[in-house]
């Protein structure tokens, strides 16, 4: 498979100012396997190290952090010499190692020759249970499942793949039954890896729900083995409240839908739990459509959208004949797969989106961005034949900030003078224009 992230490692290698590597991302999204694949194209050898499998690297920061000592006890665990500028270093979960995040700070200032890459599925948790952090001393990059792009490529459709960074809406338009098959999939399958590959290989749709079922299980049992009971209980209630959310109209977060009477302190710190272990993406409400955006954050209205659009469909149970071959899939379940379709491609884009409300009445606009210089209000649509009222009436209201919407939907590209239309499945052509 080919993951974008590679060429985010690749910059990292070659920077002159690099430090140790810090990435993060949910479990099973491909860390070790990107890591490991970058460090054997990449290096001569690669010494990687589980943490958590390997009894030995329990102990591997406990006496002292003196460089040498470490790197020949990395030789002993992984039996491969460690050369700088030859070896790729992989401390994998280094969560379950004490001191071992705090490690990397004596890697950056004693031994900046070699090339240290540190991961964990919980190493979000880890920052926030009072873990010392080497602030400055390291390089941090995110991974997410794979996008619609990189699914492509995955499935064999390179060609179409090539088409988002072409100049060209025509050629997306001629091609649209076939990126219509494609997203389809997509919306079944969803970004994570295993499943995306057993996919490829087996083309067995109650397979794919399977291990989707099993990925999701893994979760809770990561819940359960990282927190106290109380705890437990209640990340799990909100995890289990995500498909109820994101089927109302409105899809902000509601405490009620989780159980009649709950109170936002009982469950803000399950949240951010969630948040901090990569399952879910909280997306804020701002009062005003303007730069900074960030300025205008209302941190108490919120959106909660899961971490893959597969994983979705299966706690949904979505089935498969209504994804892959009724005409309503865009539009069913409030669209809810489609929104969560958007902010999945524009969070692997590195994008942080927002939205808009207007309190008390039903106007919103899904998401907001921010691009350098200029905001961008966003119109997600799963139909054809549809009108953007909200994005109409806040662009006619606000003439001060003159802003030019974007609606993305289910028909071809068409540029107004006040909005672009882009289709759902040309939205990395769209963003690869704004980079």
């Amino acid at each position: 498979m080919e993951r974008k992230i590679i060429n985010h490692l690749l910059k990292w290698k070659n920077s002159q100012n690099r430090k140790p590597l810090l990435l993060l991302g949910a479990r099973q999204v491909g860390k070790t396997w990107a890591m490991r694949h970058f460090g054997e194209r990449e290096f001569q050898n690669v010494a990687y190290v589980n943490c958590d499998e390997q009894p030995l690297a329990k102990h591997l920061f406990d006496s002292d952090y003196d460089i040498p000592r470490i790197i020949l006890a990395i030789q002993a665990i992984t039996g491969t010499v460690v050369q700088p500028g030859k070896t790729l270093i992989i401390l994998d979960e280094l969560q379950e190692v004490p001191r071992g995040l705090n490690s990397l700070k004596y890697f950056q200032e004693n031994a900046p020759q070699y090339h240290v890459i540190a991961a964990g599925s919980l190493l979000g948790i880890t920052l926030k249970q009072g873990e010392s952090f080497p602030v400055g001393k390291i390089n941090m990059l995110h991974m997410y499942p794979m996008d619609f792009e990189e699914f492509l490529l995955a499935i064999g459709e390179e060609g179409m793949a090539k088409i988002f960074h072409q100049d060209n809406w025509e050629i997306i338009d001629i091609l649209k039954t076939k990126f219509i098959d494609t997203l389809r999939q997509y919306y079944y399958v969803g970004g994570m890896p295993e499943v995306v590959a057993n996919y490829i290989e087996q083309k067995d749709l109650t397979q794919v729900r399977v291990l989707q079922s099993e990925i999701l299980e893994t979760y809770r049992r990561d819940i359960s083995k990282h927190t106290l009971k109380r705890e437990s209980i209640l990340i799990g209630q909100v995890l289990n409240s995500l498909p109820s959310q994101l089927v109302k109209e409105n899809k902000k977060f509601i405490y009620n839908v989780i159980r009649e009477g709950a109170r936002a302190k009982s469950y803000e710190l399950a949240i951010q739990w969630l948040i901090d272990a990569g399952i879910v993406h909280k997306v804020s409400r701002v009062s005003k459509i303007e730069i900074p955006i960030k300025f205008y954050e209302d941190i108490g209205a919120f959106k909660l959208f899961l971490l893959d659009l597969g994983l979705l469909g299966c706690m949904i149970d979505a089935p498969a004949s209504l994804v892959l071959v009724s005409n309503d899939v865009f539009k069913e379940f409030k669209g809810a797969l489609t929104e969560q379709y958007v902010l999945q491609q524009l969070i692997a884009m590195g994008i942080m989106p927002y939205y808009w409300s207007k309190e008390k009445t039903p106007a919103e606009i899904d998401f907001v961005v921010q691009s350098d210089s200029h905001v961008i209000p966003i119109e997600v649509k799963a139909e054809e034949n549809v009108r953007a009222r909200s994005l109409i009436e806040y662009i006619k209201t606000h003439p001060k900030y003159p802003l030019k919407g974007l609606r993305i939907y289910m028909k071809g590209y068409k540029d107004q003078e006040w909005m672009e239309n882009i289709p759902l499945y040309g939205m990395h052509k769209y963003f690869s224009k704004e980079d």
